[in-house]
């Protein structure tokens, strides 16, 4: 074992990883990395014992916050940029296909499966406006794909998800879709409005660490897919929202941001949308792979 001193204590730290077939080289090209960065920052601003206690305590108390209602690594994920910078590095945008963006943590699997053009809405607020969203959805050719779905999800009036609002009924403003032959899809919802992301808990702490605020633009989350095409996790934002220019999570893009328009009569709703998505086939080599 080398004296290990301020300056060697990384590289002897990286020598400490597993021998060629101990860990793959994915492994040790992340572990090497992290190691370089993290020791790195500590010699950058100079860490302190103290300062990395009250770290390793702050990570136990975001985990103990953790729950099937809250991921709170994702939520501190989010108020740092990593989730999009993540999302950014894995789906590339080569060409015309749509630009996708953080999941976010309030995302439900298996939502009611709803038909074309029904409501989401199991719920009315006093102050609520009804919004028709409809578009089509094509492959990066400009064909229209049928059989696409369609995962949508937002908050209601209020600022809440239905699952952090026990006064909503389950899967309130929840619904799932598929796009018809000429790849239409259409539901009806409710205007979503500008919220503030959970900043109570540690995540709460660390927006005030930061000075930062918590809130979020109004937006409707999609998840589309299909078979033999790259899943596409997405939001659509109100072009007339507040902190459309300073989100808190940094996840809004041009392309992303929709007029919510008055809507025609023969609607009888309040609000109209049209948004179309294009799809990017799946690599043949991913495609052969997951088979």
């Amino acid at each position: 074992m080398p004296n290990v001193t301020l300056e060697n204590v990384t590289d002897v730290v990286i020598a400490s990883l597993g021998e060629s077939g101990a860990i793959d080289d994915r492994q040790r090209e992340i572990m090497t990395s992290l190691i370089r960065h993290l020791h790195g920052f500590c010699k950058d601003v100079k860490l302190q014992h103290g300062e990395f206690l009250a770290a390793c305590d702050y990570l136990a108390r975001a985990g103990q916050t953790c729950s099937d209602k809250r991921q709170e690594f994702i939520l501190l994920g989010d108020i740092l940029g990593v989730e999009v910078l993540v999302d950014m590095l894995t789906n590339v945008v080569e060409g015309p296909e749509s630009v996708s963006t953080v999941l976010g943590p309030f995302y439900r699997d298996n939502p009611p499966v709803l038909p074309h053009g029904a409501s989401t809405v199991q719920k009315h607020f006093d102050d609520e406006e009804t919004v028709y969203f409809e578009g089509v959805v094509r492959d990066t050719a400009g064909n229209p794909l049928a059989g696409v779905t369609l995962d949508v999800w937002e908050d209601a009036p209020n600022g809440l998800y239905e699952n952090h609002d026990p006064d909503q009924p389950e899967y309130n403003l929840r619904g799932r879709f598929e796009t018809d032959a000429e790849g239409r899809y259409a539901f009806r919802a409710l205007r979503p409005v500008p919220y503030p992301i959970p900043d109570n808990e540690t995540a709460g702490e660390l927006l005030r660490f930061m000075g930062h605020h918590p809130n979020r633009p109004g937006h409707m989350h999609f998840i589309l897919s299909k078979d033999g095409f790259r899943p596409l996790i997405s939001q659509v934002y109100d072009s007339s929202s507040a902190w459309l220019d300073n989100d808190s999570v940094f996840a809004v893009k041009d392309s992303l941001v929709a007029e919510f328009q008055k809507a025609p009569d023969e609607m009888h709703d309040d609000l109209y949308v049209k948004f179309d998505f294009v799809l990017k086939e799946k690599a043949a080599a991913a495609s052969m792979a997951a088979e």
